[in-house]
């Protein structure tokens, strides 16, 4: 079959901050040199900001310099940061709240911004069609074209087969989009950037490989008495007695505020439940009492680059480029990524801009214009930040993190690196006890399909499985027996169950139309056995306004 083919000057993956950041600059540029650009993005949602999932507390920094007027412009932004809390959760009731001058000065939001992130990117999205950018939402980029060791576009995934692979009525085959650069953006996890590092060897110069930490999200509606706009949230200790991460809360307008966990994915007790962990976080007094007597309107979770600085793979490749989260340039000390993905997408349409003019090797354009950024600077200074929390802990890594951003900085005179792979970490179940998690309340805290439920998921059912088990046998063969088939408590969907057959044997189940593309099988999953594809442009999660 001949397939439709599109061509374009530059290709965008994903209309996240990343993507958008980069169109707009791009036509920005083009537009200040009397050159005309033909630009696309192709975006997996249903809409724009549909598979967007951020805390979110927005530094303007980036946006200042792409829109400086974006004030006027009017921007989905407005509730300002009036005060920050930090607390240690010492157990299921106790705290102690922190004072500004014993956290690290990353953590302090003053000027910041409480946002959606999906309205923010549905706005970003409307900047960049006035300036002429094509924006393709219910497509996904499927496989990568790659011609004589060069990326030269995409393919968009097929519509209309059924689950064994055969064309149904509704068929519609793939499409070409060829460029002459093609831009990464589809977030953490990518699953075209994850192979490209591999085929490429981006990442053969890291010092540390990249570690994740999953992240949830829940939108709630509260009484008007008890919101508090501008009040910002964090929290470190209980419930995360196995793991490192965090708690947060902003209340943002409308009424709304929204809760959330960060768990990092380097823990070791294959029993714990990062879902679950989330939903004892919200019975602590300092969480319970913004939420009491309000409803929940909306839940997410999506993986998090969090190896910062240390775990960069190089972004460039011939025809290509990674932005944003897809390289990992996410300040994890200041639990902000969407400022730097923005600004990563725009030195990303600067450098496309000096190749296509001078003709020269993109990646020398690139890597002179990152390292003499302010990103580079930020993400330099930040760079043991994570590695010393897996190294030390909630407690002692804090307080040397707040040594360190505070006093020296981020000029300590050396690094600190973890060099073990997140999907090491899990150890034997038979090292420990099964963990258990007190049974939802429908008031405070929720069960797995119900929270799936409300994240508006929705796929195609009879279509490929977009779960891929390179061995369909190891979950059951290996993982089960060793592991306890820890993908029934990482998955934050309910995606994946062992069950009893017919036969009485035990069998690994796949729900993937649950899934809401948070990529944590394709991250944690100890053999690495499973891998995230895209499932059929549109599905996944529809956010409102995450």
């Amino acid at each position: 079959m001949t397939r439709e083919i599109m061509e374009f000057d530059v290709v965008i993956i994903g209309a996240g901050p990343a993507g958008l950041a980069c169109a707009i600059k791009l036509q920005q540029l083009a537009q200040a040199s009397d050159k005309e650009l033909m630009v696309c993005i192709v975006e997996k949602g249903s809409e724009v900001g549909a598979h967007i999932l951020s805390g979110a507390v927005l530094e303007t920094r980036a946006l200042d310099e792409l829109i400086p007027n974006w004030r006027e412009q009017d921007a989905p932004i407005n509730t300002q940061v009036t005060s920050d809390e930090i607390y240690l959760l010492n157990s299921a009731g106790k705290s102690t709240q922190l004072p500004n001058f014993l956290t690290p000065g990353t953590m302090h939001n003053h000027g910041n911004y409480i946002v959606s992130m999906g309205n923010v990117c549905r706005w970003l999205a409307q900047q960049a069609e006035q300036l002429g950018v094509e924006i393709f939402p219910g497509f996904a980029a499927a496989e990568t074209i790659i011609e004589d060791g060069e990326v030269k576009g995409i393919i968009t995934s097929e519509m209309g087969r059924s689950r064994t692979g055969e064309e149904k009525s509704n068929f519609v085959p793939a499409i070409e989009l060829r460029a002459k650069y093609t831009v990464f953006a589809e977030g953490c996890r990518g699953h075209l950037g994850k192979k490209l590092i591999y085929e490429f060897g981006l990442d053969h110069d890291v010092k540390q490989p990249q570690h994740y930490a999953i992240g949830f999200k829940e939108v709630w509606e509260v009484p008007a008495e008890q919101h508090h706009p501008g009040l910002v949230v964090h929290s470190a200790g209980w419930p995360l007695n196995e793991s490192s991460g965090g708690g947060y809360l902003y209340h943002g307008e409308n009424n709304q505020v929204y809760v959330g966990l960060i768990v990092d994915l380097n823990y070791t007790n294959p029993y714990l439940s990062p879902f679950d962990e989330f939903q004892k976080l919200k019975t602590h007094p300092v969480y319970s009492k913004h939420l009491q007597n309000g409803l929940r309107v909306s839940y997410g979770a999506r993986a998090i680059a969090k190896g910062g600085f240390h775990s960069l793979p190089k972004m460039t490749m011939p025809g290509g480029i990674l932005v944003g989260c897809e390289a990992g340039t996410l300040n994890f000390s200041k639990i902000k990524g969407n400022h730097t993905a923005m600004k990563s997408g725009m030195l990303s349409a600067e450098a496309i801009m000096l190749a296509l003019s001078e003709e020269k090797n993109i990646a020398n354009i690139h890597n002179q214009l990152f390292k003499d950024s302010w990103l580079y600077e930020e993400l330099y200074q930040s760079r043991n930040f994570g590695s010393a929390i897996h190294k030390f802990g909630n407690v002692i890594g804090g307080a040397f993190n707040t040594f360190e951003q505070n006093i020296l900085k981020g000029k300590l005179p050396f690094n600190i690196y973890d060099l073990i792979p997140d999907h090491e970490s899990l150890k034997l179940a038979n090292k420990y006890n099964v963990i258990d998690y007190p049974k939802p309340d429908n008031q405070l805290t929720f069960d797995k399909l119900t929270s799936v439920y409300i994240s508006n998921t929705n796929h195609e059912e009879d279509q490929p499985c977009h779960l891929r088990l390179s061995d369909p046998n190891l979950p059951i063969s290996f993982t089960l027996e060793h592991y306890a088939e820890p993908a029934q408590r990482y998955c934050p969907a309910g995606v994946y169950e062992v069950i009893k057959n017919e036969s009485g044997n035990n069998e690994f189940k796949i729900n993937s139309q649950n899934c809401i593309h948070c990529k944590t099988c394709d991250i944690k999953e100890p053999s690495q056995n499973i891998t995230w594809v895209t499932p059929e442009g549109g599905g996944g999660p529809n956010y409102p306004n995450m």
